[in-house]
Parts: structure tokens; C-alpha cells; sequence
């Protein structure tokens, strides 16, 4: 799974992008300032920054330069100034792209993929056994023949596969997936999303090999 920083100062514009990211399978973090978007990329692996240009303790150009400099991450710019020289000076530092706020939901994740399919970091094909997905066409399939999922089991799917051989415990699932239908799922539901899940992608449901039952810890691909 892409791991994607959003250095953003607005909380409600943060918050939503965390919202957005995660609904499309990605897996994002925050920071609110300049230091604390520096300090996140010399801790943590990423993939890609979703950049604001005006932050509380500096400019997002400074940002850019030594995050470049530091990690060579591919960068978006995502700021309200939209004006040619604050376009032409965001590329002429290394940006990857510039995003003019307001933003459109289903442009930017376009863009994000985009930049990340250039850069080399996206993974499109995720494999357990002979099980594929394809995550650019949304395919999942066994053996040569294709598994239809709904959304959520899709989405459910992607958070196993993209943390193979991690124990992920029912309350990590629940937080990747419990806005991905626009509805709440509780724990009940997700017992019966996992064995709908099995169902469809074990060879033998009763005994499963792809998603494996950790006792009293959680599950298991891998």
C-alpha cells in the first residue's frame, strides 16, 4: 500500500484528505507545519507529499527543495495559489504537480496515481499464492479466472494483501475499511465481510490459506 504524507495546516482540508486517500486504498498521515513535515520524512517511508504552499512556520517551496533533497519523494503541490509564477516556481523547484485549491476528489487521486505510476512507486500487481490483483484495471483473479468482489471486499482484500505477514487485529481492520461504503460497519459486519471474503478467494473456506486466523490476536496474509 502507497504511503502517502499530507502536509496541511487547515485540519477540516486534512482531515478530508485523509478520508479520501484511505477510501482509495492508500495509506496517509499528517502533519500540520513545516518542522513536523521535515521530522516525518527523515522517521518514516513515503511515496509520495501532498504539499500546501503556505504553512504556519514557512513556505511549502523551502519544504519541497529538502524533502527532494533529503528523500527524492515525489512532491504535489496542493495550494490555493494558482497564479502562473507560483505554478512555473513549484516545477522549477522539482514538484511533481500542482493542484489548485478547490480541489476536485476524483482529479487529485487521478494526479496521485499518475505521479506515482511515473515515479516508479506504484505497485500494481499484488500476489498471495495464485491469487492477483490488479490494482490499476481493479481485478482480482485465481488460477487465470476472475473473482467478482463488491466494493468493501475489494477495499478489505487490499488492506491484507498490502500488509502481508503483518497480524492485523479486527479494530485495525475496522478503521481502514468502516467508511469505504458510505456506511458503518461494526464488528459483527466484519465477520461476515471476512468469511464473504474467503469464501470467494480460498480454495478451501473451512481451512484457509490466504487469510489465516491469528488466535486472539487478529489475521494474517503471508
Amino acid at each position: 500500500m502507497n504511503r502517502i504524507l499530507i502536509v496541511e495546516d487547515d485540519r477540516d482540508i486534512a482531515c478530508n484528505l485523509l478520508l479520501l486517500l484511505k477510501k482509495e486504498g492508500f495509506t496517509a498521515v499528517a502533519a500540520g507545519t513545516r518542522e513536523e513535515g521535515l521530522e516525518r520524512i527523515r522517521r518514516e517511508p513515503f511515496d509520495l507529499v501532498l504539499l500546501d504552499l503556505m504553512l504556519p512556520d514557512g513556505n511549502g517551496y523551502s519544504v519541497c527543495t529538502a524533502m527532494k533533497r533529503e528523500a527524492d519523494i515525489p512532491v504535489i503541490f496542493l495550494t490555493a495559489m494558482g497564479d502562473e509564477e507560483s505554478v512555473v516556481t513549484g516545477f522549477e523547484l522539482g514538484a511533481d504537480d500542482y493542484i489548485a485549491k478547490p480541489f476536485r476528489p476524483l482529479e487529485l487521486i487521478s494526479r496521485v496515481k499518475n505521479v506515482l505510476r511515473r515515479s516508479g512507486r506504484s505497485r500494481s500487481v499484488l500476489r498471495a499464492g495464485d491469487l492477483l490483483v490488479d490494482t490499476v484495471k481493479g481485478t482480482v483473479t485465481r488460477d487465470g479466472q476472475e473473482i467478482i468482489l463488491s466494493a468493501l471486499e475489494y477495499r478489505l482484500l487490499l488492506v491484507f494483501l498490502n500488509q502481508q505477514g503483518e497480524v492485523l487485529t479486527r479494530n485495525r481492520l475496522l478503521e481502514e475499511i468502516w467508511d469505504i461504503a458510505g456506511d458503518y460497519v461494526n464488528d459483527n459486519t466484519l465477520t461476515v465481510y471476512i468469511k464473504r471474503l474467503r469464501d470467494k478467494i480460498e480454495k478451501d473456506p473451512a481451512h484457509p490459506e490466504i487469510i489465516e486466523t491469528v488466535r486472539g490476536r487478529g489475521y494474517r496474509v503471508g
